[in-house]
């Protein structure tokens, strides 16, 4: 009875590895990730953090009571307290609630990312792979424009526009989304260049598909999920950047709050009410530590020869603990391990 029991349970356990290894890309990345507690957690606290933001204007109104532009100069440098909800993170120096500015402030700085992230991806994604499928003088065109903008030093670019221009929420997510697709349109331009040799690309072209029809279904989905992979990696870099150029004072204005703008007013208070640094401090921190996190277990999930390698290491990972070792380089064009679709997307 006890070795038919083990019998049906190892016959068990093989039918479900091999439905997994039969799965699609998409289905294979969800089993992974719902097996990886760290990114898990990363998109719980991502998702918790976008909630609140969404919800600032209802909470302000209906829970604490405050916007995030009254002021009670009577009550300026409350330090925290549980007296009343708009007080818990205390108030600045106008008597404004820290914790309702916290929570507008989380509204422009991942709108920021997250759309400029988005501008960046699909600039970088349509130079990329239109340089890299063409070639010729289009792709010795993209190649100068990306070389000449990689010269430019891009904080210094951002002070003279600060300087010159009054930057609002929308804006400034287009300038850093237009400044920030370098290395996105690097990677898509190299993996197209060698996914358009393939054997699905050559029968397509065979039969008379047309160039926007081959990149379009066969290109573009291969390359796509480790570019969500650079995009994620993107928007924590550039909360970072808007936080640096708001902090030093050229980037949201107040009284639009920001995470960045909010640290500069904390720094020039430091010694009366230094419990004002720490709130948007620990958001940034927190923000960006979850987007890499959930960036290197999106690279882990989606990297298609780690699926090539899931029936020797049921784990799906290399010899050996593979995270942070995207983020070692700095930069999203260098974090990734530069892995190739195995086949046309239909395949999974």
């Amino acid at each position: 009875m006890a070795t038919d029991a083990v019998t049906a349970t190892v016959a068990t356990l093989r039918q479900r590895e091999a439905r997994r290894a039969s799965a699609g890309l998409w289905r294979d990345a969800l089993w992974r990730l719902r097996r990886d507690p760290t990114t898990l957690i990363a998109l719980t606290v991502i998702g918790v953090m976008v909630i609140l933001a969404l919800a600032a204007p209802l909470l302000g109104d209906g829970f604490f009571h405050k916007t995030e532009r009254d002021q009670d100069i009577l009550s300026n440098y409350t330090k925290p307290t549980f007296a009343q909800p708009w007080l818990w993170l205390g108030t600045d120096e106008l008597g404004r609630s820290q914790i309702v500015r916290l929570l507008f402030g989380a509204r422009v700085s991942l709108f920021i990312g997250s759309f400029g992230a988005l501008t960046a991806l699909v600039i970088g994604l349509g130079m990329g792979v239109t340089a890299g499928y063409f070639r010729g003088r289009w792709d010795d065109i993209v190649v100068w424009l990306v070389t000449t903008l990689n010269s430019v030093p891009l904080l210094y670019l951002l002070l003279i526009i600060g300087v010159l221009f009054r930057l609002e929420p929308l804006p400034f997510a287009v300038l850093l989304g237009g400044l920030g697709w370098l290395g996105i349109a690097n990677y898509a331009r190299g993996q197209t260049i060698s996914l358009r040799e393939r054997e699905y690309v050559l029968a397509g072209r065979t039969v008379g598909c047309t160039p926007v029809r081959l990149m379009v279904r066969h290109i573009v989905p291969n390359i796509l999920p480790l570019m969500i992979v650079l995009g994620m990696i993107e928007v924590g870099q550039l909360i970072l950047t808007e936080s640096a150029i708001s902090f030093i004072g050229f980037g949201i204005q107040p009284p639009t709050p920001s995470w960045g703008n909010m640290l500069t007013n904390a720094s020039q208070y430091l010694g009366k009410a230094p419990y004002l640094i720490y709130p948007p401090g620990v958001a940034v921190f927190v923000t960006v530590l979850c987007l890499y996190l959930i960036g290197d277990g999106l690279r882990d999930a989606l990297d298609p020869r780690l699926r090539a390698g899931s029936e020797s290491r049921p784990e799906g990972r290399d010899g050996g603990d593979r995270r942070g070792q995207g983020l070692a380089g700095g930069t999203a064009s260098q974090g990734l391990v530069h892995g190739r679709a195995g086949g046309p997307h239909g395949r999974g």
